[in-house]
């Protein structure tokens, strides 16, 4: 795959468009064969939502727009924190395929293989660790990626679902030091 085909694509609608995978597939037939193209797009918007989609053509253009269409309707959003990370560390599956996702610390970037890297970039991640095991087939991994980031919670998501403050679930630093400093006494 040429590396322009990796490049994000701008839209009107600062929608960010990265072509992940294109799968050429032939149908014999009396007389030769037919060739049939299959695209995965990922389509984010770089401030916390993505999403994916397939589409099959004849033409190559026509599954990228057809994909493209199908991403922007089944988009997602992923709370970030701090606009640049996840909030906590969180695996994904899709069949075979099995990937774990960690936050990481300011300066790291997105450490991912290929079709994972699309998803984070489209979806405005700067800092994130990622590992995939089991596939390495596109589709499974975008899938497995997606899982885990549905399940993504913020601290406010974890605060109204216990009916909580956020306070009483993010405890601060210095009180977290502070509270096992006078557990080790």
């Amino acid at each position: 795959m040429a590396r322009s085909e990796r490049e994000p694509r701008q839209e009107q609608s600062d929608l960010v468009e990265k072509l992940v995978h294109i799968n050429r597939v032939a149908k014999v037939v009396k007389g030769g064969r037919r060739f049939g193209f299959a695209a995965l797009v990922v389509v984010g918007d770089g401030k916390g939502r993505v999403g994916f989609g397939k589409g099959k053509a004849r033409e190559v253009p026509e599954a990228i727009r057809k994909a493209t269409e199908a991403a922007k309707k089944n988009m997602i959003r992923v709370p970030l924190r701090e606009g640049r990370t996840l909030h906590h560390d969180i695996e994904g599956r899709h069949g075979a395929g099995k990937v774990v996702i960690r936050s990481a610390q300011p300066g790291t970037g997105i450490i991912a293989g290929g079709p994972m890297r699309a998803v984070f970039e489209a979806l405005g991640v700067q800092d994130v660790v990622s590992k995939s095991t089991g596939t390495s087939n596109p589709y499974n991994m975008v899938r497995g990626t997606i899982n885990a980031l549905t399940r993504q919670m913020s601290p406010r998501m974890v605060a109204s679902k216990r009916s909580k403050k956020v306070s009483d679930i993010v405890a601060r630093r210095g009180e977290k030091n502070a509270a096992g400093a006078a557990a080790t006494e």
